[in-house]
C-alpha cells in the first residue's frame, strides 16, 4: 500500500481503498457496491435509497447514549479530469498515488481527496472500536459533482439525526456555515456547415498548461479559462478573414477549463501575418497570467484539412463575439461577509464542429436573485448568437445560521484543541448542506475538512499533517455532541 504507513493509519488505508474503485460522477456502481459490502461486513444496518446513496448507522458508545444522533455525510463520487496527454480510464483504472513533500497526489489525475478523506473518515469512526461517539447515521450521497441529484433524490424520511457534520470543507483552519447555489447554462444551436477554396491552408490552434481547478472555491483567483483564452486568439484573428472549423475545449462545468483546442482555415497568402498576429498576442496574454498560469503554452500549427467544413461566416462572427461577451469569472463580490465570492460564471465547455455549437456554463451565487440576475445575462448574451438557452440542475444556497449550537460546540472545540480561533465563513462551492436543509429545515448543520489544494484538476492535492489534525478534530467534535 503506499499510503498504509501514514497518521492516521485507518483513514489513509480507508481512503487507499476507495480509490481503487473507479468513482466518476454519474459513473457510480462500483463505489455503491462497495460501501454496501462495507456497512455488511461491519454487521451494521446499511440501506441503498432510490437513486443511490448509501445509509450505514451505527450505535452509540457506552455512555454517549443521551446525546443526539450524528449525521456523518460526505459524496462518493468525485471529479474525472486528467491532463490531454494521459492514457487513463476513470470507468475501469483506480486512482494512481505517491506522496511527496507532505502531500498526497495522483499520477496526472484528479485526486479524488474531495470527497474521498471525508468518506475514508466515515468509514474509519464506522469500523472502529474504540472511538467514542454518540449515535450515528452515515449519509453518503452521490453525484454531487455533476448535479448533486444524491442529495436533491434523498427521502425526507430517512434521517432521525439532529446534526449534521458535512465532512467537504478543503481549508482545515475553516468552519463553513453557508455556501453558493448554483444553477448550468447551456447553449446550443446548429448551423449548416461551408466549404472553403482547396488553396486554403489548415491550423491548429492549441492552448494548454493551465492550471485549472475548482471553479467555485478558486475562480477569485485570476486563473486563466482557456476556452475564453482562446477566443480571444480567435477574436485577434478575425481580420485575416479566417475560417473555424472546429473547437473542443474544457470539460465538465465544475473544473476551470486548462485546454483548449481550434481548427481553422485561412489564405496561404496570410500565413506570415497570422504567425505574427498569434505571436503577438500570445506574448501580451502569458504576460499577463505569468503570475498564476506560468505554464501557459499557446501553439499554432500547420495541419491536414479536417472532414468537416467551416462554420459560415455570419455564425463564426457572431459565436466568437458572443464568447468574448459572455462572463466568465467573478460576477460580484459579497457585501455581507469580507472577500467572499457572492456570483460568478464558469464557461466551462465550448463544443464546435459538424453543424452544432454547444456552450455549458455553470453559475453560482450565495444571494439567489443574482444567481438569476447572471444566468438571465448569460441567456441574453448567447441568444445574441441564435442559440436556444437552457437552464438546468438548479440547487439552492445554503444560508449561514450564526446562533447554530453545533457552531458554538466547533468552536470552542478548536480553540481548545488549537490554541487559536478558527476561521467561521460561507464558502462559493456548492456543498450539499442547502439541498439536504430543504429535506431537513430542523437540522444543525456544519462543514469542515482538512486542507486539499486544486480539487478538480489533475493538481489535486491533499497535505498529509491536515488529514491529522481534521482526525483528531473530527474525534473530540463526536466527544463533544450536547445531550438530547
Amino acid at each position: 500500500m503506499v499510503l498504509g504507513q501514514i497518521e492516521p493509519k485507518s483513514v489513509w488505508q480507508y481512503f487507499e481503498a476507495l480509490n481503487a474503485v473507479p468513482r466518476a460522477s454519474k459513473n457510480e456502481e462500483q463505489v455503491i457496491q462497495f460501501m454496501l459490502d462495507f456497512g455488511d461486513r461491519l454487521g451494521l444496518e446499511t440501506i441503498q435509497d432510490k437513486v443511490g446513496n448509501i445509509i450505514i448507522r451505527k450505535a452509540a458508545t457506552a455512555g454517549m447514549e443521551n446525546r443526539k444522533t450524528v449525521v456523518l455525510q460526505s459524496h462518493l463520487d468525485m471529479v474525472h479530469q486528467k491532463n490531454n496527454n494521459t492514457d487513463f480510464d476513470f470507468d475501469t483504472q483506480g486512482i494512481s498515488m505517491f506522496i511527496e513533500d507532505g502531500w498526497v497526489k495522483a499520477h496526472d489525475t484528479t485526486l479524488g481527496a474531495d470527497n474521498g478523506i471525508g468518506v475514508a473518515a466515515i468509514m474509519a469512526v464506522l469500523a472502529s472500536d474504540d472511538i467514542a461517539h454518540p449515535a450515528i447515521e452515515a449519509l453518503f450521497t452521490i453525484d454531487e459533482e455533476t448535479g448533486m441529484t444524491g442529495a436533491k433524490g434523498l427521502q425526507s424520511d430517512l434521517l432521525k439525526g439532529e446534526i449534521l457534520l458535512n465532512l467537504d470543507t478543503e481549508e482545515d483552519t475553516e468552519i463553513d456555515i453557508g455556501c453558493a447555489g448554483g444553477v448550468d447554462v447551456t447553449a446550443r444551436r446548429t448551423y449548416i456547415p461551408e466549404s472553403v477554396s482547396n488553396d486554403a491552408t489548415y491550423y491548429t490552434l492549441t492552448v494548454k498548461g493551465l492550471h485549472g481547478g475548482h471553479s467555485g472555491m478558486e475562480i477569485h483567483r485570476g486563473l486563466g479559462n482557456a476556452n475564453k483564452i482562446l477566443n480571444r486568439l480567435l477574436y485577434t484573428l478575425l481580420p485575416l478573414d479566417i475560417r473555424l472549423a472546429n473547437i473542443d475545449g474544457g470539460g465538465l462545468r465544475n473544473a476551470i477549463p486548462r485546454e483548449s483546442v481550434a481548427v481553422f482555415a485561412a489564405d496561404a497568402t496570410t500565413e506570415e501575418l497570422l504567425l505574427s498576429v498569434v505571436e503577438q498576442e500570445s506574448a501580451a496574454i502569458k504576460q499577463e497570467f505569468a503570475t498564476v498560469d506560468e505554464a501557459l503554452e499557446i501553439i499554432l500549427e500547420r495541419r491536414e484539412k479536417p472532414s468537416a467544413g467551416v462554420l459560415p461566416i455570419v455564425v463564426q462572427t457572431k459565436l466568437i463575439q458572443t464568447l468574448y461577451a459572455a462572463p466568465n469569472g467573478v460576477y460580484r463580490m459579497s457585501a455581507a461577509f469580507d472577500n467572499l465570492v457572492e456570483t460568478s460564471n464558469n464557461i466551462a465547455r465550448v463544443k464546435v464542429g459538424g453543424g452544432k455549437i454547444t456552450v455549458k456554463c455553470l453559475t453560482r451565487s450565495s444571494v439567489e436573485s443574482s444567481k438569476v440576475d447572471l444566468a438571465n445575462a448569460l441567456k441574453c448574451c448567447f441568444e445574441l448568437m441564435d442559440a436556444e438557452v437552457s437552464f438546468s440542475g438548479d440547487y439552492p444556497g445554503w444560508t449561514p445560521n450564526p446562533n447554530s449550537e453545533i457552531l458554538d460546540v466547533l468552536k470552542s472545540t478548536y480553540t481548545d484543541l488549537f490554541e487559536e480561533e478558527p476561521h467561521v465563513v460561507a464558502c462559493h462551492a456548492g456543498l450539499e448542506c442547502g439541498i439536504l436543509g430543504s429535506h431537513y429545515p430542523e437540522m444543525d448543520m456544519i462543514s469542515f475538512g482538512p486542507t486539499i489544494l486544486g480539487a478538480h484538476s489533475p493538481q489535486e492535492r491533499v497535505s498529509i499533517s491536515s488529514v491529522q489534525k481534521f482526525w483528531i478534530f473530527l474525534l473530540e467534535i463526536l466527544k463533544q455532541i450536547p445531550v438530547k
